[in-house]
């Protein structure tokens, strides 16, 4: 709907939103180092806000078992893990050595390594290599755009009742609407954005949070 009800965030009107959120000077220090490590590349990190707002869910939902599909360097990890009891586990999924390196430093520092399990492998082998009695609470897919819907399938099925899957990245900058972009990661994110809201399983809202975020929660 052209007249709905939402508002255009400006520079300045974003900038008072995050300054009245949640700071957290570890993150801080991790986002810094990211940037200056990783330049352009940085941009791969979740935004402030969004770690809050899923750390704030996966509490909400008393989450004790997640999963986490591209961890880069640490930063969303960071945000589920705290939200687990002290007995939680959170699963993260990435192929990069160099890149988690910098995680387990931070998560060290935050003291949740022992709550935390990495595995460097493409993230459909692990996924598929669990115990069939694996079951997660909370999920958070910001891996390769192309096996998205690939990734969800898999986490649906080992996901409780009530559990909630977030998806990043579902706006793609704006690119969704693009037409003349027909790359494969851009067709990947559009086709899963169009099969969501008809899939009988979940309840499903997409939100305009950094570059769009889908909560799916299982029925």
């Amino acid at each position: 709907m052209a007249d709905g009800k939402f508002l255009r965030l400006t520079p300045e009107l974003y900038n008072y939103l995050v300054a009245h959120s949640d700071d957290d000077a570890l993150l801080a220090e991790l986002a810094d180092e990211t940037a200056s490590r990783m330049g352009g590349v940085a941009m791969m990190q979740i935004s402030r806000e969004q770690g809050t707002f899923m750390t704030i869910l996966a509490r909400a939902i008393g989450a004790r078992h997640a999963v986490e599909l591209g961890t880069f360097t640490g930063y969303s990890a960071i945000c589920i893990a705290r939200a687990l009891p002290p007995d939680g586990t959170l699963l993260c999924c990435d192929i990069s050595a160099e890149w988690t390196a910098i995680a387990q430093r931070y998560w060290e520092k935050a003291g949740l390594s022992r709550k935390i399990t990495l595995k460097l492998a493409p993230a459909l082998d692990t996924l598929r290599a669990l115990p069939a009695n694996e079951i997660f609470d909370f999920a958070f897919i910001d891996a390769d755009k192309g096996h998205y819907r690939s990734y969800y399938d898999e986490i649906l099925k080992r996901l409780r009742p009530n559990g909630l899957i977030l998806i990043d990245n579902v706006l793609w900058s704006g690119e969704v609407l693009n037409q003349r972009n027909q790359s494969p990661d851009t067709r990947a994110i559009r086709a899963l954005n169009d099969f969501l809201p008809s899939d009988s399983r979940v309840d499903v809202v997409m939100l305009p949070i950094a570059d769009g975020i889908t909560i799916c929660r299982k029925k």
